[in-house]
């Protein structure tokens, strides 16, 4: 997605709890080390940027096997929810003034439940919900909310379950389009959704699964 809106003109900054990107985004933006479960953390990244057109929520974790574990449960939720919200009010300011969007990346498991990863769906679910809310709040200030929902998208988080040649045969056989998505994947529904060209579409959350969810 960062890569997509480079392409097209944007001034793109990316941030990640890491200390650094990982490598193959070494020295192409502006990066900031950010825990965006941490409220006081992103105010002051907030201050920081500064001017914004484009928020794109993209933090995520899930901890496949080990989120009954509540303390593992609230972490996810903290990542994956919180950090929406406390994103969403700490660049409201900025989108207000910019007339700007805000982009928060759901999962398909915002529809699907999941006996290994309970946390993550809850929270997804709880962020394409979200996604609604704000959009209504947000609205008479000229800001629009709308959420991505990935399915199987060959990412580093999804390395392990990909090892799994069980399920990742389930997956191509359930998929109508016979394989798993890319991060490129998601760009173009990205770039559509931030763009004047969605000018009258806010709250929602538009799947981009390959119609894993259709079937």
């Amino acid at each position: 997605i960062a890569d997509a809106f480079k392409q097209c003109g944007a001034d793109v900054m990316i941030t990640g709890i890491e200390s650094e990107p990982i490598e193959s985004d070494r020295g192409k933006y502006a990066y900031f080390q950010l825990d965006v479960a941490e409220p006081d953390a992103v105010q002051l990244f907030a201050e920081k940027v500064g001017a914004l057109d484009v928020l794109v929520n993209c933090a995520g974790m899930g901890r496949r096997d080990q989120e009954f574990e509540p303390a593992t449960f609230k972490r996810v939720m903290e990542t994956n929810l919180y950090g929406l919200l406390y994103l969403s009010n700490s660049f409201k300011p900025a989108l207000t003034k910019s007339k700007g969007s805000i982009l928060a990346i759901a999962s398909m498991y915002a529809s699907f439940g999941s006996p290994r990863i309970p946390a993550y769906g809850a929270s997804k679910a709880g962020v394409s919900q979200m996604t609604k809310s704000l959009a209504i709040a947000f609205a008479a200030e000229g800001v629009r909310v709308n959420a991505l929902a990935p399915g199987f998208i060959a990412t580093e988080q999804t390395a392990r379950v990909r090892a799994d040649e069980t399920h990742y045969r389930s997956v191509l056989e359930r998929s109508p389009m016979n394989r798993w998505g890319e991060p490129g994947d998601l760009a173009g529904a990205a770039l559509f959704l931030a763009s004047p060209a969605a000018g009258f579409i806010t709250g929602v959350t538009l799947p981009v699964d390959g119609g894993y969810s259709v079937t």
